[in-house]
């Protein structure tokens, strides 16, 4: 397990790097997704010198991470899935970025456990690229007011987040993520998973959430 992620670690940037070039992007940030994995399966990644990790669940991380952070100095830690409002005040002082805020009520929950930490995590707004009615993410006619709302309440949105329709060339979608950022004026794209990461990178993702390419195939 450990020569394998390490080895896919170092695969996956060179793909990335090169993908990036094709599009006269700079390289994104990759963010290694070890959702479901125990810290020994993470810790191999962390010695070879990789620091930037996503997380789906707040309380999956909050058990595993302090003690890795505490062992590792200059960890960034994404939360990549779906935010329950009432988890807010926990997401603001455990992670680094939020990419999935996507609606009002969530976004008060953030600004609230913001303005009492003094802790403002750079935030994502996800949007629903595909109009899938099962994915979370404001629908795109929405993103201008939802910027807006998120930005009055003073959470700092550095860009924008989506997962394309699964099955589907994800380019269209990219594509169009990228062009909704121009026209909001947000520098930052969140898009690009395992099956699509080199896309992605092609198309000017700032961020790639990449798992079961550098940790294999969940159980």
């Amino acid at each position: 397990m450990t020569d394998d992620s390490v080895s896919r670690l170092a695969t996956v940037s060179a793909q990335l790097q090169h993908a990036a070039k094709l599009g006269q992007h700079a390289t994104p940030t990759l963010i290694a997704v070890s959702k479901t994995h125990d810290a020994d399966t993470i810790r191999p990644l962390l010695e070879a010198g990789h620091r930037v990790f996503g997380e789906n669940r707040v309380q999956e991380a909050a058990a595993k991470w302090p003690d890795l952070r505490a062992a590792y100095p200059g960890v960034e830690l994404h939360l990549i899935g779906q935010l329950q409002s009432n988890k807010a005040a926990d997401a603001v002082a455990l992670f680094d970025v939020i990419h999935t805020v996507d609606r009002p009520s969530l976004i008060a929950a953030l600004a609230e456990a913001m303005d009492k930490s003094g802790k403002r995590p750079d935030c994502f707004l996800q949007v629903n690229i595909g109009d899938e009615e099962q994915k979370g993410g404001c629908a795109i006619a929405e993103a201008p007011a939802m910027l807006e709302t998120a930005r009055s309440a003073g959470l700092p949105i550095i860009g924008l987040m989506a997962i394309p329709p699964h099955g589907l060339d994800a380019a269209p979608y990219f594509a169009l993520l990228a062009k909704m950022a121009r026209e909001l004026g947000l520098a930052k794209l969140s898009m690009g998973m395992s099956e699509d990461y080199e896309v992605a990178a092609m198309l000017g993702a700032s961020h790639v959430r990449v798992g079961s390419a550098l940790f294999g195939a969940r159980a």
